[in-house]
């Protein structure tokens, strides 16, 4: 899953020939101070990309200071969170291929060539997986990004390395398929990620050292965005391998109903016999309900996919 390619640090900054085109998407909201920068640099690597700034109804100057840099700016008249803006610029953009950054300037550009050189190579999303010691400022941070990929790893049963990283380029005719399942806030890479893999799409991941912000004020709040991770990722696992989440919890609340009878068999009323308390009765014909319930909602994912490929 880790895409081959040279040393993004000594590739060079000029346009490589990709054989496709490029939109560069970069979702803003009240970044004017770091903006002109951050594109700047983008267009020293991709002088023949377009530049697409999708302005999230900043208070401030972002998008003239992005017009002024040469960008193509597409404005929200309300401020409708980081994901709408990115699904606005998906589908906004004229490129065979999306680049997908921050405009905070945490995301380098000298990675694009490896990042957009994994596409060339046949895949199509690639990841820039931040190493782990860059991927937040604190511990609590760092663990928690940790513990979310082994938990996307397990869901999707394939390695996935940083699932909340917003540098990434895929396809734009893939990325459509899934841009209604992408969520206004600031959950999108989540999802993408696992989508396309379970989908079937070939997702690879390229090592990257992230940077400190430059200007601007993160909207990202650790503990309220983590739960929402979560929550992401079982709403994407229940439209996409359903039985993955049921069948275990379904397990697990038989095993309890077997240990409840055992105990009220052999310890807490061994007089009554082979009596089945009402605990061991809820927990086995709960098992039975999830069990049903995931194989239901695995035929409607297979008919999703069986309109899909038609």
């Amino acid at each position: 899953m880790t895409v081959a390619a040279s040393d993004p640090a000594s590739a060079p900054m000029a346009q490589q020939p990709y054989p496709f085109t490029v939109t560069v998407v970069i979702p803003a909201y009240n970044e004017a101070e770091g903006i002109a920068a951050v594109l700047r640099r983008v267009r020293a690597a991709l002088p023949d990309a377009e530049l697409l700034v999708v302005d999230d109804a900043s208070a401030d100057a972002t998008a003239d200071a992005a017009r002024a840099a040469g960008a193509r700016v597409e404005r929200h008249p309300a401020n409708r969170g980081n994901g709408a803006a990115v699904k606005t610029g998906i589908r906004r953009a004229t490129g065979d291929v999306i680049l997908l950054m921050d405009a905070d300037g945490q995301m380098d550009p000298r990675y694009i060539p490896a990042i957009l050189g994994g596409v060339a190579q046949g895949y199509d999303m690639v990841v820039g997986a931040r190493t782990r010691d860059t991927q937040g400022d604190s511990l609590a941070r760092r663990l928690g990004n940790g513990a979310l990929d082994a938990l996307g790893s397990y869901l999707v049963e394939t390695e996935v390395r940083d699932l909340t990283s917003g540098f990434r380029a895929m396809r734009r005719d893939v990325i459509m398929e899934f841009v209604h399942l992408l969520p206004n806030r600031y959950s999108y890479p989540t999802t993408s990620t696992l989508a396309l893999l379970k989908a079937g799409y070939g997702v690879g991941f390229v090592t990257i050292e992230g940077q400190r912000r430059q200007g601007g004020q993160s909207g990202q709040k650790l503990l309220k965005n983590g739960v929402r991770f979560g929550l992401i990722i079982l709403r994407i696992i229940s439209l996409f391998a359903p039985l993955r989440v049921y069948f275990p919890v379904a397990v697990a609340m038989f095993v309890l109903g077997m240990l409840s009878w055992l105990l009220n068999i052999f310890l807490l009323d061994p007089t009554r016999g082979l009596y089945l308390p009402n605990s061991a009765l809820l927990l086995f014909v709960g098992s039975i309900i999830i069990f049903m319930f995931g194989l239901l909602a695995e035929q409607i994912a297979a008919l999703r996919f069986q309109r899909r490929d038609e």
